[in-house]
């Protein structure tokens, strides 16, 4: 008998879905914007892995299906595919392991992206005991607990607590190949901190100094111009309009269209 699962010799062997041709595909779906094909190949490999028996490739997909309901504005389903998600860490029994962290980090964005700021941040803490406390985690797995877990302490108004954040998503994000994306959300997420503790007319310069580092960053000639770009780049571009940095948004916004037109 396997002690992890209790599964016997007379029992069906477990099936393990292709969990990298899976998240390949799914790349291939967003580089097109097409979120219907993406949720019916989702919940098609979900069911298959219920089928078969393989917990971790339920884990795995019910991780993106978070994220795709996120995206997709769809609070029930996402909180849904989130408690699945952490019901399947119990059963597997993956406390202090970068799968907890990286479960708890998609279920806490997921809420803190809906509202529910405080049940987020209790996510971010129990993720980032099990990163922390693990030599195998890498810094874009930290950088984006950082930079999300700053977003729920800003929320709730714990402003030195976030900015703390911010600057260690920053270093973290330095260590990665094209980490400059990441840094630019963070230099946007900076802005908006300085606005809501200082004031607009306070953090001015502050602020404007970070959408300028933020433009840099974007730019760089480096960084694939590929899905994920696209995606960057519609989700910074209403923070530059907000700022008034209209021909920065447009651009950006020009970009992205470019890219899923192209399907890359």
């Amino acid at each position: 008998m396997d002690d992890r699962f209790g599964i016997s010799e007379e029992q069906p062997r477990i099936g393990a879905v292709p969990q990298q041709r899976i998240i390949e595909k799914m790349n291939a779906y967003m580089a097109r914007r097409d979120y219907a094909g993406a949720e019916r190949h989702l919940l098609y490999w979900l069911e298959e892995a219920r089928m078969g028996g393989d917990l971790r490739g339920q884990l795995m997909l019910q991780n993106e299906l978070v994220g795709h309901y996120r995206k997709t504005g769809e609070r029930d389903r996402a909180m849904a595919s989130a408690e699945a998600a952490l019901a399947l860490l119990d059963e597997l029994d993956f406390r202090g392991t970068i799968s907890e962290g990286t479960t708890c980090v998609n279920a806490a964005t997921a809420m803190s992206a809906f509202g529910e700021n405080a049940r987020a941040l209790a996510l971010f803490r129990r993720a980032r005991a099990a990163y922390e406390g693990s030599e195998q985690t890498g810094p874009e797995l930290l950088g984006g607990l950082y930079n999300n877990m700053a977003l729920a302490c800003a929320a709730l108004g714990n402003y030195g607590e976030a900015e703390a954040l911010y600057e260690k998503a920053m270093a973290q994000m330095e260590k990665v190949p094209h980490g400059a994306l990441e840094q630019a959300i963070t230099c946007l997420n900076l802005a908006n901190l300085a606005e809501a503790r200082d004031g607009m007319e306070a953090g001015e310069g502050r602020i404007y100094e970070l959408l300028d580092r933020a433009v840099e960053l974007l730019d760089g000639r480096a960084l694939p111009r590929d899905g994920y770009y696209a995606f960057v780049c519609e989700k910074c571009a209403p923070t530059f309009e907000y700022y008034g940095y209209f021909a920065d948004a447009e651009r950006l916004k020009e970009e992205a269209e470019r890219i899923y037109a192209a399907g890359t």
